[in-house]
């Protein structure tokens, strides 16, 4: 079963990462308030980025190197650059 690190832009323009088995399921969680705490209070939120790992390790780790990056560069990341 893969596993997936994602970014999702919330309502104020932040930007949170995370990892999860279902982007669709997660995103909706995050959009009722049972995800994030983070994102309870800048719902709605959007996956806009994600990529597709085979353990959570590797999904999870990818997230920590993901939230030590600056601002620009996670929007370099979600232009593809």
């Amino acid at each position: 079963m893969p596993h997936y690190f994602y970014l999702a832009r919330c309502k104020d323009g932040s930007l949170y990462a995370g990892t999860c088995i279902d982007l669709k399921e997660r995103e909706a969680k995050h959009n009722n308030g049972t995800g994030a705490k983070y994102t309870r209070s800048r719902r709605p939120i959007a996956i806009v980025y994600h990529e597709e790992c085979s353990t959570l390790g590797e999904a999870r780790s990818r997230e920590i190197a993901v939230k030590k990056m600056k601002r620009k560069d996670k929007q370099a990341l979600l232009k593809g650059k």
